[in-house]
């Protein structure tokens, strides 16, 4: 099933849930929303649906997106603000400038070792599997 977030949500992001996958619900919605945030589909300040609404948008047990908030909240993707509701935090882009400092310096590093092109792209490969 495809939603798109409206409403409180600004932006035209969609959730899919699939009940015939193995992945739980909620991973598929947290999954999803942290996709959006980080191609900049929900960038940052985007309401985010009330967890209520988004469950009922969704056809699913309001647990199961409140946990999905949950886990969005532990990793610092997003923030609650109380009764304001929750919202896309910075913390993307922060993440995203702290991956693009280490990949700058990995860079200089394997020109200063010599190292061509090819072959650090193979390290960087091994390394993220």
């Amino acid at each position: 099933m495809d939603v798109r977030l409206t409403g409180a949500c600004t932006v035209g992001a969609v959730i899919s849930i699939d009940a015939d996958s193995p992945v739980p619900p909620f991973e598929q919605v947290r999954t999803t929303l942290a996709q959006q945030m980080a191609d900049r589909t929900l960038p940052v300040g985007t309401r985010l649906p009330t967890v209520r609404a988004l469950a009922a948008e969704l056809g699913i047990a309001v647990n199961t997106v409140a946990r999905a908030y949950r886990e969005l909240e532990a990793a610092g993707l997003v923030e609650t603000r109380g009764r304001a509701g929750t919202f896309v935090s910075a913390a993307g882009d922060q993440r995203l400038s702290l991956a693009q400092g280490a990949a700058s310096t990995y860079a200089e590093t394997v020109r200063a070792l010599g190292i061509g092109r090819a072959e650090a792209l193979e390290i960087v490969a091994a390394a993220l599997r």
